[in-house]
């Protein structure tokens, strides 16, 4: 649970706050309440999202529910550094599309005196940490961990699992591509996948891969 700091008000300094999870978590949607609540106290507030994601806005960080705040796409995470430096609160949305630069920029606004409200998926949908995901958890003063909703069990959902053969890292959908599981649906669907790929092609598929291939 996120706690606000309370200590030595009469000290100007910052802190990292990372908000992770898998697809469907709700992880932006934390993201941008805790954004809001901080325009509502008149600090300065930019957000900022990888220049890629323009699944629903180009330039609103928008939830999966439809909460939506105004946000900078920048294509890089060195612009962040620029555009955030007299900010009060800095959010980025998105984290792990961006690139290892990141880590430092987000602790540089932190030790200036910005809190910065990050928030990305933890694990790839090959169930692996997610690009500067884990160093920026650890670095960071505060981690909260949301889940979603397993779409097989009704479990608590901690993984990404990628419904196409698409094996690009980066591959930007919603739930027609991605589908939350727990950990043991995750692992036989995993399995599943393994096995058919093992699975030797019939006759039927040989003759049409043979016509494909001329």
């Amino acid at each position: 649970m996120f706690l606000e700091n309370t200590v030595n008000h009469k000290e100007q300094f910052g802190w990292i706050e990372v908000i992770c999870g898998s697809m469907f978590s709700g992880k932006t949607e934390e993201l941008i309440r805790r954004l809001k609540r901080a325009q509502f106290a008149k600090q300065k507030v930019e957000i900022f999202k990888p220049m890629v994601d323009v699944r629903y806005h180009e330039e609103m960080v928008v939830s999966h529910d439809a909460n939506e705040i105004r946000s900078t796409p920048v294509p890089a995470a060195a612009n962040i550094r620029i555009l955030g430096d007299t900010c009060d609160v800095v959010g980025i949305d998105e984290a792990q599309f961006f690139d290892d630069e990141i880590i430092r920029v987000c602790n540089d606004l932190a030790n200036k005196g910005v809190r910065v409200v990050v928030a990305g998926l933890d694990m790839d949908f090959k169930g692996k940490p997610f690009g500067p995901m884990p160093a920026l958890m650890a670095t960071a003063e505060y981690v909260t961990k949301v889940h979603a909703i397993c779409t097989r069990t009704g479990n608590l959902a901690s993984y990404s699992f990628r419904k196409s053969n698409n094996d690009d890292l980066v591959m930007l959908g919603e739930t027609e591509a991605y589908e939350p599981l727990s950990r043991a649906a995750y692992y036989k669907a995993m399995l599943n996948e393994t096995v058919e790929d093992s699975t030797p092609d019939t006759e039927e598929e040989k003759m049409t891969k043979n016509d494909l291939n001329g």
